[in-house]
């Protein structure tokens, strides 16, 4: 067995990672165990939904020296639900998105859902997505929904740019943008994973993307443990 030697960084981003994750409300940490190691932190332990293994892991990108984010956390509900229970809630939640094409569709089996179907905006896959996460009984999701941008879209590189020129939080010039057909690939650094993200949602809300490559990668920052003292 490897055992790994702990910096007192990691320590530093463990810590903070515990933290942020008990100050979500949005998290139930109670059994949520946290390792880090040069900036890579792994979560582990159970949950109650899927929504809030996700939001786990969203807490714990916003902490600053994360880096990369395993998430290892399984679901385990605390009441089970019948399959076609949550069918029907899955095809409420898709119906009351009403930007969304009737085109897509989904299958639940023993609490996995799986969206497929066509439609023209990779906005539209996304938000398939965000309407079933929160259902009570999903223990996971798996988005086969596929994106046919109508062929007639122009300068979508340049839509891309000047949207990243508009997120405040984004200095578009560290981002490089390349587009080949309809796929996307951003490249370049970024101080945070919200700036990356941000960087992200921006491609994917192109008409005529079907497909986002992320390599924007996170400048190494040290955790500044003076940071972690209380106020008192």
């Amino acid at each position: 067995m490897t055992t790994i030697a702990l910096t007192a960084n990691d320590i530093a981003v463990r810590d903070a990672v515990s933290r942020q994750l008990e100050w979500d409300p949005e998290v139930n940490a109670d059994a949520i165990g946290v390792a880090a190691h040069e900036g890579a932190v792994t979560l582990t332990g159970f949950i109650d939904s899927y929504a809030g293994k996700l939001a786990a892991e969203r807490a714990a990108k916003q902490i600053r020296g994360v880096r990369a984010v395993a998430n290892d956390i399984q679901v385990r509900l605390r009441l089970a639900r019948t399959d076609e229970e949550i069918a029907h809630d899955v095809a409420r939640a898709l119906a009351l998105r009403v930007t969304l094409p009737k085109t897509v569709q989904a299958t639940v089996h023993y609490g996995h859902v799986t969206l497929t179907g066509r439609v023209p905006w990779l906005f539209h896959r996304a938000v398939a997505e965000l309407a079933v996460r929160p259902i009570a009984g999903v223990v996971a999701v798996v988005n086969r929904v596929e994106v046919v941008p109508d062929a007639t879209v122009r300068d979508v590189r340049h839509r891309i740019t000047e949207a990243l020129r508009r997120i405040a939080d984004v200095n578009a010039n560290n981002v490089t943008i390349a587009v080949h057909g309809t796929e996307a690939t951003l490249t370049g650094t970024v101080g945070t994973w919200a700036q990356r993200d941000a960087a992200q949602d921006a491609a994917e809300a192109a008409p005529g993307v079907s497909v986002v490559h992320n390599l924007i990668t996170i400048k190494p920052v040290d955790f500044d443990t003076a940071d972690t003292d209380e106020i008192c």
